[in-house]
């Protein structure tokens, strides 16, 4: 194809945002729309080149394309499961310009579950093969925690079917709900299953159910930190190396855990210059000065608590929980280019309602 050749004959401008993105986007899509309409070379006329250019706005979008009706072509965006990479994902669909002929998806949308079947390594997923039951706890009643009960499943396969049943429930309740409405969940067969089992299909009812009772309970629940009382923390490790941490454990204390639920935890590395494994002065001051401006930026008040740091083996661990799961990945994006001289900064936030994460400091 001629349009191949102009792409990669001459050395195009760097994607530096999202409109440099869809620009190149606008000068190609007649030709991309043909690709997928015509469908049998889809990966390499298409998604070879539009990987590359995704990659250079954020690392971690993945796509998925296919023809809606004879006149649309359909481009969906997807972190693939990854929470912290749903912000970018939804920006970037937003920022997209309206092209006849094209409709652009932020995540995988949930589907009609009669139109779901999912074929994945010799299994089938269906609504007549899967069923559920909630396990609930008492100590930990906000908890969703799901037993998925699958016929066909086997235990020299689990990890398959497992596998199978996250797929299947992407495209059945969408990939927003999938990855953020379940706390815990399990794959097993119905042999020796006491409990009732619920269809499938009213899970998503469920779930919607338990999400709404959820923001009722909590909604507009926030905590000033500015009293809180602190601990300092010293141990060593085994081979020798300092723990030093800084926990807010009037914080720990507190029975609204699960209004904050999305833990954050910042990563920064640094350079070892004894057997301590702690920084010396002037690294000490750059970790507090990256650390102060996160927390200026993730404000208690505004749903994000600062439980504190750890300091040990060349590495600094800030910690957060959060009443939302956005704010947080793209603060920290936009201070990882500020600092991209220093050693690789790191981050992962994920849904943790009770805070166990933390439950060692309590205990100590």
């Amino acid at each position: 194809m001629n349009f191949l050749k102009n792409i990669f004959g001459k050395k195009e401008q760097a994607i530096k945002s999202y409109g440099d993105f869809w620009d190149w986007f606008l000068k190609h899509e007649k030709e991309f729309f043909k690709v997928v309409q015509k469908g049998d070379t889809i990966h390499k006329d298409f998604f070879e080149l539009l990987s590359p250019k995704l990659d250079e706005i954020h690392e971690g979008i993945y796509y998925l394309s296919g023809m809606l009706d004879d006149q649309t072509a359909e481009l969906i965006l997807t972190p693939d499961g990854a929470i912290k990479n749903i912000y970018v994902i939804e920006e970037f669909i937003n920022a997209a310009p309206k092209i006849e002929g094209w409709t652009f998806t932020a995540l995988k949308p949930a589907s009609d579950i009669k139109d779901v079947s999912i074929n994945y390594e010799g299994f089938k997923f269906n609504a007549k093969n899967l069923k559920f039951y909630p396990n609930l706890h008492k100590n930990y009643p906000d908890e969703i925690d799901l037993t998925i009960v699958y016929d066909d499943f086997t235990e020299d396969k689990k990890a398959a079917a497992a596998n199978g049943v996250y797929i299947f429930l992407d495209n059945y309740l969408g990939e927003l709900h999938a990855v953020t409405l379940i706390d815990n969940m399990k794959v097993v067969g119905n042999e020796g299953i006491s409990e009732e089992l619920i269809p499938i299909e009213k899970l998503k009812d469920y779930l919607i159910w338990r999400e709404k009772e959820f923001v009722e309970k909590y909604e507009g629940i926030r905590h000033n930190t500015e009293n809180d009382g602190y601990a300092n923390f010293e141990g060593k490790r085994n081979e020798g190396g300092i723990v030093l941490a800084l926990i807010n454990t009037t914080i720990l204390e507190w029975d609204k855990k699960a209004s904050h639920p999305w833990i954050f935890i910042i990563s920064i590395p640094f350079k070892i210059v004894d057997e301590s494994g702690l920084p010396d002065r002037e690294t000490y001051k750059l970790l507090d000065e990256i650390e102060d401006e996160i927390s200026a930026e993730l404000k208690d008040l505004e749903g994000y608590l600062n439980i504190g740091r750890e300091t040990a083996d060349g590495k600094r661990e800030i910690f957060f929980a959060c009443k939302e799961f956005r704010k947080p990945p793209k603060v920290l994006d936009t201070i990882i280019k500020k600092y991209s001289q220093t050693p690789e900064i790191s981050y992962d936030i994920y849904k943790d309602k009770y805070w166990q994460s933390f439950r060692h400091y309590e205990q100590n």
